[in-house]
């Protein structure tokens, strides 16, 4: 997994906690990450036992996946869409698939829960 989401000025720190795993929708939740460097957009996607991360920028404009809209997980939970101008990444690797998206990826984050359940970026040790 590329590194590439550290380069954010306001990246959070490895073992930052985001939420219980339990009050995860089985979908998306936008969260903003706030720290002493600023305010870090993070997109969780919780799929059956799958658990991915992404910054929420879309690589085309770097606008939030969902500023328009909280819709953009399609269906069958397979492909987002990036509700400015139609791109669409793979929930499952991030790269894009459709539209904008083509020739672009996602922003990777690392996460894994840890065992009082909580959701932390980095992965497990």
């Amino acid at each position: 997994m590329s590194q590439s989401w550290q380069s954010y000025r306001s990246a959070p720190s490895p073992g930052t906690r985001l939420v219980k795993e339990e009050e995860l929708p089985n979908s998306t939740l936008s969260l903003t990450l706030e720290n002493e460097k600023g305010r870090f957009p993070l997109l969780l996607i919780k799929l059956d036992s799958t658990l991915v991360a992404y910054v929420n920028a879309c690589p085309h404009q770097y606008l939030p996946l969902d500023q328009r809209g909280k819709r953009i997980l399609s269906q069958d939970g397979e492909i987002l869409r990036c509700t400015n101008h139609e791109a669409s990444f793979s929930t499952r690797t991030g790269e894009g698939v459709g539209g904008h998206g083509l020739g672009c990826a996602l922003d990777a984050v690392p996460v894994s829960v840890e065992e009082d359940g909580w959701v932390v970026i980095g992965n497990p040790e």
